[in-house]
């Protein structure tokens, strides 16, 4: 298995491969649909900037999907744009002949896997961080595993949850309900999960404190030793 860092300004991701060409497809996709993100926030800085669903008028398949996603889960469309990113990755994988691919953006993951994949859970205070992980069943169609958080990395947050985590094969909306859940998250209560339901996610995982929540469907949890050194994390932008 190929592990490889790629960065382009605040686009920071892990991605796994079987062979070197489908992480340069993967390269590729991410690198243009974060210029043609670019391009969109210069003709429309709203949808770069507000927290509410928002549909422009310009735009790729990119902005769609965040848009889309943003608007189910009524927050804005940059809360999607790490998961969306990372689909388009694994998506060029995929077309390059892929069975097995993963990128990791910052916490917000898209997968195909033709193996067991396990991933690991970072969880600020939460007494299992880096304790235990998912292990996630071979994959052929697309997977989104997003993790937001209020309590680690620089996203905004209104909850307190240490990490609110997302599986949809929708990835993009996976990214998007896991910031709107954490921005809900204050306690784990059944209402929290009933706008989900009938949505396209298949479930819940969300950590506060030592407190644990589940809703759907979840891969099966094992104990495990989290080795800080594999997170995705930046570099000195280029």
């Amino acid at each position: 298995m190929i592990r490889e860092h790629f960065q382009y300004k605040t686009t920071i991701t892990t991605i796994l491969a079987d062979e070197q060409s489908h992480i340069e497809a993967a390269k590729d996709a991410m690198f243009k649909a974060r210029l043609e993100l670019e391009e969109l926030i210069i003709l429309d800085p709203y949808f770069g900037s507000t927290l509410e669903p928002y549909h422009t008028d310009f735009g790729s398949i990119t902005a769609k999907r965040m848009s889309d996603a943003a608007e189910q889960a009524g927050v804005g469309p940059m809360a999607a744009v790490a998961g969306t990113i990372a689909w388009q990755g694994v998506e060029a994988m995929q077309d390059a002949g892929a069975e097995f691919a993963l990128v990791d953006n910052g916490g917000d993951i898209a997968l195909i896997s033709n193996r067991d994949v396990r991933i690991g859970l970072h969880a600020g205070s939460f007494a299992l961080s880096d304790r235990i992980a998912f292990i996630v069943p071979p994959q052929q169609e697309i997977l989104g595993v997003c993790t937001s958080s209020a309590t680690v990395g620089p996203s905004i947050s209104f909850g307190i949850a240490d990490a609110v985590t997302v599986f949809s094969a929708n990835v993009a909306l996976a990214d998007a309900w896991a910031t709107s859940l954490c921005n809900s998250a204050t306690e784990c209560f059944s209402e929290l999960f009933a706008p989900l339901k009938g949505s396209p996610v298949d479930g819940v995982f969300i950590s506060i404190g030592n407190e644990v929540c589940t809703w759907g469907e979840i891969p099966e949890i094992v104990a495990a030793k989290v080795d800080e050194n594999l997170i995705t994390a930046g570099r000195q932008f280029r």
